[in-house]
């Protein structure tokens, strides 16, 4: 199952690539232009985009933002794992206990978690409830990680509750057989910060399983777990009913699960620890659900049955069946949150359930980030997600030809991955992120032959230059002819095209 790590410090490879990268943006960051070669890559003309914070304008708040990632980066990475709670629930103790001063509503699952948790916080935010926000991982600034009511905490706020909770950090470093790790501080200074703010409810992704993720201290009233398929197996388990033992750690006692569509061993596994803990389970496609959706302009149009009554003409500015899914997942959370179908009758307020949804962004999640030809960021890194993302593509994108743009973690089941995204790439363009884990070009390219062909595989180590491949052979379609590019692979991939190509 899980493996015990050693004690070198790692950086954390979701931090890493900011500072690659500056020399080449800070030459025009006005415009965001990346030299590429002999080109140059613009984002003018782009579509509006999800707000995520950019490097801080003050180079004091800049450079002491910079330290702190430095701190964090000597900690163990959110790769390196010892299977315990004990060094966050020390954490927890000395900080007095911030996460038991609001409800939450807890988020676990295999694929969909940040975008279900952005669009459970932007129903809560819509009926006038303060919340906090805690995803992972970033995909271009850390503070992203930590968000008040919708939007990423400042970087000096960031900073400061970084230092505000340091002399604890400590405190239980020295006492621990192993220090907090990356994601554990991390944890920590979520919970401080949202008991400090204060919110009315914290809205916690699971980093990864469940039983003895950090997050896991909270006790949540509301348990959500989007769809389980396969991944970290060396860490989870190899089959879903494994996976799931771990993902149902977070079910409390007598609290209330909302359960996404599940494989048939997954679903015994958190029914079984439902009855052990007195929990009641609210399932898709029985106690709630997707009633009907259509492809609208820039998302879909949906009719979602909640826990309450059906909620039509609602309008999401996502792309694919599967952010429906996560539509209703998310509603009957907060339906569940707020008592309906137990001691509440009557349903939400529908307008403002149609507002909250039509708000609703995810940096990096079919985001399209440049037009003529279209670029679209896209975050799926393992096969389930990439299946998800090649249908959502077929249905909300019409292109003649779609260059893919690939780099992918190590770790990961990569095969499976461009397996699942060859049906709809004329050719890929295969490349490598800043990070560690990051598979090599040439290792991801002989994978990549395997399933596409020789002449449909083009290697380039360099983001830059890969991007720039995929957009010249996106042009050969000429301007109207429906050339497109996906970049994808990795959250890390995408963040790092996400900075070069665009602003912020």
């Amino acid at each position: 199952m899980s493996k015990l790590p050693d004690d070198t410090p790692q950086p954390d490879p979701l931090d890493s690539f900011d500072e690659i990268i500056a020399a080449e943006t800070d030459r025009d960051p006005d415009l965001a232009v990346i030299e590429a070669g002999s080109r140059t890559l613009r984002t003018q003309g782009g579509p509006p985009q999800a707000d995520v914070p950019a490097r801080p304008e003050d180079p004091e708040v800049d450079r002491a933002l910079r330290e702190v990632e430095a701190e964090l980066a000597t900690r163990w990475g959110e790769t390196k794992l010892e299977p315990s709670v004990a060094r966050i629930t020390a954490l927890m103790d000395v900080l007095g206990e911030p996460q038991r001063s609001y409800p939450a509503i807890h988020i676990t699952g295999t694929n969909g978690k940040t975008s279900t948790a952005r669009m459970i916080e932007a129903l809560l935010g819509a009926f006038e409830l303060r919340t906090g926000r805690y995803t992972s991982p970033h995909v271009q600034s850390i503070t992203e990680r930590i968000s008040l009511d919708g939007a990423p905490i400042p970087a000096e706020r960031f900073v400061e509750t970084y230092h505000d909770i340091k002399p604890y950090v400590e405190m239980v470093d020295a006492r621990q057989e192993y220090r907090l790790s990356f994601f554990e501080v991390l944890t920590g200074m979520a919970y401080a910060a949202f008991a400090d703010a204060p919110v009315d409810v914290a809205v916690v992704e699971v980093g990864m399983g469940g039983s003895w993720d950090a997050t896991n201290v909270i006790d949540a009233p509301v348990a959500v777990i989007t769809p389980i398929d396969l991944d970290h197996t060396d860490r989870l388990g190899s089959t879903p009913g494994e996976i799931a033992r771990e993902k149902a750690g977070i079910v409390k006692r007598d609290a209330t699960v909302v359960l996404a569509q599940q494989p048939v061993d997954a679903a015994q596994v958190i029914l079984r620890k439902a009855v052990e803990v007195d929990a009641t389970v609210a399932r898709e496609g029985l106690e709630f659900g997707v009633v009907s959706r259509r492809v609208a302009v820039g998302g879909q149009l949906l009719t979602l049955r909640g826990l309450g009554g059906e909620y039509p003409d609602v309008y999401l500015p996502l792309h694919g069946a599967h952010q429906a899914h996560n539509a209703a997942l998310a509603l009957a959370a907060v339906e569940a949150f707020f008592g309906v179908g137990a001691q509440r009758a009557e349903p939400l307020d529908e307008e403002t359930v149609r507002k909250a949804f039509a708000s609703v962004a995810s940096p990096g999640r079919l985001e399209v980030v440049r037009r003529s030809p279209t670029v679209v960021l896209d975050a799926a890194h393992n096969p389930a997600g990439a299946r998800a993302t090649a249908e959502a593509i077929q249905e909300a994108f019409q292109f003649s030809r779609l260059i893919g743009v690939v780099g992918a973690s190590d770790d990961k089941d990569v095969r499976g991955l461009l397996e699942a995204f060859e049906p709809i790439f004329a050719e890929v363009v295969v490349t490598q992120n800043s990070s560690h884990r990051a598979m090599d070009a040439d290792a991801l390219a002989a994978l990549a032959v395997e399933v596409f062909g020789e002449d449909r595989v083009q290697v380039e180590p360099r983001l830059p230059d890969a991007l720039e491949a995929a957009i010249t052979l996106a042009e050969e379609e000429g301007e109207f002819a429906g050339g497109g590019v996906l970049v994808t692979g990795s959250v890390i991939t995408v963040g790092e095209a996400r900075l070069l190509l665009k602003k912020g």
